[in-house]
């Protein structure tokens, strides 16, 4: 005879609950970890702290505003004045007008170089034309190896003749001759004349 392996009890609803038979397997959870902690954001801390600052004025308006009044009309203090300050932009200034004026000036003629006020060479020379007038000044004769020395004559006119000198002599060292306007100073073998008053 053969028998039929038997089966163990199967899980079956049972009155109005169900209960578990006899080969049931409770479920297996995973064993409960405590929770990490999490650092909260900025935003959340942001968005909690508004949220309770928000309610806290909304209840505390409702509190100043609610309460009832006794019938006699209180005076309403009147709200704080707002300054608000605004400045102004500056405008630009305004262009400063110019005026213009046309001026002609003449220039001022040019002085014409007066005669030289330095002899340096022998010749003679017509005061006022090829020398200025003045005192003139020289340091001696050029070469005086000869001893003949340096030369000077004032004279009247170029002519060369004797009666045409004013004054005259033969130097060795330093000289001094003042010569006037018209007249001829002739100068030989003598350094350069300096004018020096």
């Amino acid at each position: 005879m053969t028998s039929t392996p038997s089966l163990p009890p199967t899980h079956q609803p049972q009155g109005a609950g169900r209960t578990t038979g006899w080969g049931a397997i409770p479920p297996q959870f995973p064993p409960a970890q405590p929770p990490i902690p999490r650092k909260p954001s900025r935003r959340k801390a942001w968005l909690t702290h508004g949220a309770t600052a928000l309610v806290a004025l909304s209840f505390g308006a409702g509190i100043a505003g609610g309460g009832e009044s006794d019938g006699t009309t209180a005076s309403a203090r009147p709200a704080p004045a707002v300054t608000v300050t605004k400045t102004a932009d500056a405008a630009a200034p305004a262009p400063a007008a110019t005026v213009t004026q046309k001026v002609t000036v003449a220039p001022k003629p040019a002085k014409k170089p007066g005669p030289p006020t330095s002899i340096d060479g022998d010749g003679q020379y017509l005061v006022g034309e090829d020398i200025k007038a003045g005192t003139y000044k020289t340091a001696g004769p050029q070469d005086d190896d000869l001893g003949l020395g340096c030369y000077w004559a004032r004279l009247k006119n170029a002519s060369g003749e004797f009666d045409a000198i004013i004054a005259n002599d033969n130097i060795t060292g330093q000289a001094r001759v003042t010569v006037h306007k018209g007249e001829y100073f002739e100068t030989k073998g003598c350094l350069k004349w300096e004018r020096v008053g």
